[in-house]
């Protein structure tokens, strides 16, 4: 009997969540409590250089900016230029160009960043130099009726005459009653003219084209114009990347890494070397399936040829692009950074494969914390799923990669109305994706003549100087550097692989290739009973097929790469269809000691090739398992391990040992990691119900230390063991976020925590206030004082109201000191303020809940208080476009509003800015 039975048999556990003890390794004493800061664990940000009309000066300023404003490295992609600027426009990977990144690259060096850089411009790859001949490919199929003993009597072309010039005819099949089936391409002549009679009965001929989809670079900078390149094809992929071995000319790149956007090739359903890949790859012959491929016939048939086709074309884009271009990069000295995603492929492998996978988000979110503003109108649908993000750290976690990457806030609100307020819990969802390297969507290259609002690009939050958030954006720069200084050491500490079952997508006999983008991740991520372990806790990645078949054991954990912690189990999903070799090394591992979960048994093998070989080998295996009945769990005893079978996942978890973290039932998230000698948990409240007492975690140290990523400050948390866990007090408001650092060496002059036990009577500033404006337009208002602080916006000041800057409310208010601190809230804050009492600088107030800690800042008697408020920029572009200036002056798109229509704000409404509720102080013990 093996040991799981034996212990299910004598052991009835009391909860689906039992704490587990985790090893504690004491390597070495840290001397502080944050990791030493790299420019990786700063932000970084998308760079547009439209027109690419960049100079040495204006580019030394703007970096000089950027690196002041906390920000770690850029990445620049070139696009489409800006109207007027023409004579300044260097085209792409030119002598000039080349000149712009090597003083790009010196001055980021001089300043402690980084660069990266986009393989191309614009999206998807392409250029000048792609013929017809390596451009992206589709598959187009004629019909045509023929009867016995007759020939087609004109020859056989490409009907579209869009498709004229590249089509090439690559294969003739005749089908025939009784299933006959006759590859008559070797009857063509080099007219296109069918040499071939019909025998007796009615006959449909197939013909396929390799034909183009015509796609040419989207966004494109001037000398990126093109074809899109054929993915599919290693060749293709060589004529693509000779133009950059040129431009570099046999020199290091001395970027960072080279950058893929989202794979965006629409349409891309074949290559001209398909047919003889397929073949090779999956031991038939295409060529006779094409009915199948059009969608006639019967639709299982058509599933499983469709299932092998698209198999065929995820290895295509593994090994001939993916693989093809990281070595390339590697051999110029850099890495690749991918967007996986959008393409037909099999995700996980693409995003183990490049040296730093990137998710990205698209539209914002909706949280249920107190005071999170988000207007319908002005907020696109996020397509932005948690599950989904955890891909791209799935890929990371299992290849033993330390960073992940994500183009973050595309789209998050409509242009001009997004706070830093937007944005906090967006990056906290990240973090506890697995996210830990993020890069703002963007930054826009503007030179000083471009006055203000200066050159924008039409899709992004604008992270430029331009915008009134400016000389508030290091505090938020501040907070991610603290989380990914944490995020980024050591290593995962996940309990569980998450089978993902690609098959189940690819075998469909609708459609052709299989797009995996973001925005329609809700047809082919779904998988609720995963979901469900995440929200309840678990700790987990995806892992593919050929990831299975990489795993080695040790001490009955599954190890899926040199150096990476093992995971305890494997759980395999429903899924109804699983190679071979899948289920063999499941099976296999179990054997060896593993314990694997099925929420189900597979049905059936994928694909057509040797079906019927496959199925008996695949049925024997399943019937090699003899189950019994324990306990309500259907388990098998294969060698030293077990393999389970439980449509209750949170059962067969807590039989095998893997407990949840139960903190995620107060309405926390989690990113949990390995590091120095103990365990650094990532928690943040996307809730709007306040956590104030003792949490549960299943890992174990003799102390914890209480991190605040907002501020810096830490100190040794109340905590206890329990249960082989420990308890931890933790205050976290909705909004809030925090680490906890379980070690067992604490950094020396570490002082307890300061929690907040009670809350004494708000004390209302009641004073009058001055408001000033202090920078900002498109002129600066006069000066007032209010009775009241509130909005400037409700003043009645058509001066104030087109404003876009910043502005001070000033008072000075008596104060008797009978509290051990206080708390500064600015309740209805729009949108962000940096706060000096005294004249000593306390914080700035970038996100929710809009408090500050001021008791070391006040004293008795007389204070003044002094709040700089930075509003959107919406106001001042309302006024513009009211007035018919003219600042959208971009080729191409130029400028589109959330909708993707012509941008006007000339009806927006005036948007409130400043403070607009009392400032109270409430005092704290």
């Amino acid at each position: 009997m093996s040991p799981i039975i034996h212990q299910i048999k004598n052991i009835i556990r009391p909860t689906a969540c039992t704490l587990l003890l985790a090893s504690c390794f004491v390597t070495h004493a840290q001397t502080q409590a944050w990791p030493e800061v790299k420019k990786e664990m700063k932000p970084w940000s998308r760079w547009w250089w439209m027109g690419s009309a960049v100079d040495a000066a204006n580019l030394s300023a703007e970096m000089n900016k950027y690196a002041a404003a906390g920000i770690g490295g850029m990445e620049i992609t070139p696009i489409y230029g800006a109207k007027g600027f023409e004579d300044k426009y260097l085209p792409f990977l030119s002598d000039g160009w080349m000149n712009m990144l090597s003083h790009t690259l010196a001055v980021a060096d001089s300043l402690g960043m980084g660069i990266d850089m986009n393989t191309g411009t614009g999206w998807p790859f392409g250029g000048p130099h792609i013929m017809l001949s390596e451009a992206a490919s589709r598959l187009i199929i004629q019909k045509y009726s023929l009867a016995g003993g007759k020939t087609l009597t004109d020859p056989i072309k490409v009907d579209n005459p869009k498709q004229a010039p590249g089509a090439v005819l690559q294969s003739v099949v005749a089908y025939g009653s009784k299933n006959r089936v006759v590859d008559v391409t070797a009857h063509l002549d080099a007219s296109g003219h069918l040499n071939w009679k019909a025998p007796k009965g009615e006959w449909t001929l197939y013909a396929a084209f390799a034909g183009k989809t015509l796609q040419v670079v989207k966004r494109p900078a001037p000398g990126g114009e093109g074809y899109t390149f054929d993915h599919f094809s290693k060749e293709a992929l060589h004529k693509y990347l000779s133009r950059f071995d040129s431009a570099f000319a046999g020199k290091d790149a001395m970027v960072r890494n080279f950058f893929n956007d989202s794979y965006e090739v629409f349409g891309a359903s074949w290559s001209p070397v398909f047919f003889d890949e397929f073949k090779t790859r999956r031991g038939y012959d295409l060529r006779l399936h094409l009915r199948e491929l059009n969608g006639d016939g019967d639709s299982a048939l058509m599933a499983r040829i469709k299932c092998d086709y698209r198999q065929t074309m995820s290895d295509l884009v593994h090994d001939h692009f993916t693989v093809g271009w990281t070595q390339w990069a590697h051999a110029k000295g850099a890495g690749t950074k991918n967007q996986s995603h959008g393409s037909p492929a099999n995700l996980l492998d693409l995003y183990a494969t490049v040296d730093v996978p990137e998710i990205e988000t698209f539209g914002g979110g909706e949280f249920p914390i107190p005071g999170y503003r988000r207007d319908s109108l002005d907020a696109k649908y996020s397509d932005t799923d948690p599950l989904f993000q955890k891909f791209a750290s799935s890929g990371a976690h299992t290849t033993g990669k330390n960073l992940v990457s994500c183009e973050t806030f595309t789209w998050l609100r409509e242009h001009f109305k997004t706070s830093l307020m937007h944005m906090k819990p967006e990056v906290d969802q990240l973090f506890a994706a697995g996210v830990n390297h993020l890069f703002f969507h963007g930054t826009t290259f503007s030179p000083a003549e471009a006055g203000w609002p200066g050159w924008l690009f039409y899709a992004s939050v604008h992270f430029g100087p331009t915008n009134s958030f400016w000389n508030h954006l290091d505090d938020m720069s501040d907070y991610i550097t603290r989380c990914q200084s944490v995020l980024q050491s050591g290593s995962h500490d996940n309990d569980v692989l998450v089978y993902w079952p690609v098959y189940d997508i690819w075998q469909d006999a609708s459609g052709m290739e299989k797009q995996l983008t973001v925005h329609n991740a809700h047809n082919w991520l779904h998988m609720q009973p995963v979901r469900d372990l995440m929200a309840r806790g678990y700790s987990f990645d995806f892992v593919s097929d050929a990831q299975i078949e990489a795993i080695t054991l040790k001490d009955g954990g599954l190890v899926t790469h040199q150096g990476v912690n093992p995971y305890k189990t494997i759980i395999v999903p429903e899924a109804d269809y699983m190679p071979v070799a899948t289920l063999k090394k499941l099976i296999e591992l179990a054997h060896g000691g593993a314990r694997v979960i099925f929420e189900k048994l597979p049905a059936d093998v994928p694909g057509y090739h040797d079906l019927q070989r496959r199925r008996d080998v695949f049925r024997s295996m399943l019937s090699s398992l003899a189950f019994e009945k324990v306990n309500g769990l259907s388990l098998a005893q294969t060698g030293d391990g077990t393999v389970m079978l439980s449509s209750d996942l949170r059962k067969a978890l807590d039989v095998v040992g893997v407990s949840c973290e139960t903190l995620t039932d107060r309405g926390l998230r989690f990113m949990r990691r390995k590091a120095n000698g103990g365990y650094y948990y990532f928690l943040t409240n996307l809730s709007d119900n306040a956590v104030d007492g003792d949490i549960p975690l299943c890992r174990s140290a003799s102390s914890v230390v209480y991190m605040n990523p907002m501020n810096g400050k830490v100190g040794v948390a109340a905590s206890r063991p329990q249960n082989n866990g420990m308890q931890v007090r933790v205050q976290l408001q909705p909004g809030e976020s925090c680490i906890l650092w379980l070690t067992d060496v604490l950094p020396q002059g570490t002082a307890s925590w300061r929690y907040i036990d009670k809350t004494g009577t708000p004390i209302v500033i009641t004073t009058p206030w001055q408001l000033q404006f202090v920078s900002g337009g498109p002129v600066l208002p006069q000066p007032v004082t209010l009775d009241t602080i509130r909005c400037w916006t409700r003043l009645g000041n058509n001066d104030m109201n087109r404003f876009s800057g910043v502005a001070s409310y000033t008072t000075t208010f008596h104060l008797k000191k009978n509290a051990a601190d206080y708390l500064l809230q600015l309740d209805q804050l729009y949108e962000t303020a940096r706060v000096y009492i005294n004249d000593r600088e306390v914080g700035v107030v970038w996100a929710l809940p809009a408090t500050l800690r001021v008791g070391e800042y006040l004293h008795n008697g007389d204070n003044t208080i002094r709040i700089e408020v930075a509003n959107l920029m919406a106001n001042r572009i309302r006024w513009m476009d009211q007035q018919g200036m003219s600042w959208r002056n971009f080729r191409e798109i130029n400028f589109v509003n959330i909708a993707y229509k012509p941008f006007d704000a000339s009806k927006w409404d005036v948007q409130p800015s400043g403070v607009d509720a009392p400032v109270v102080l409430v005092p704290v013990e």
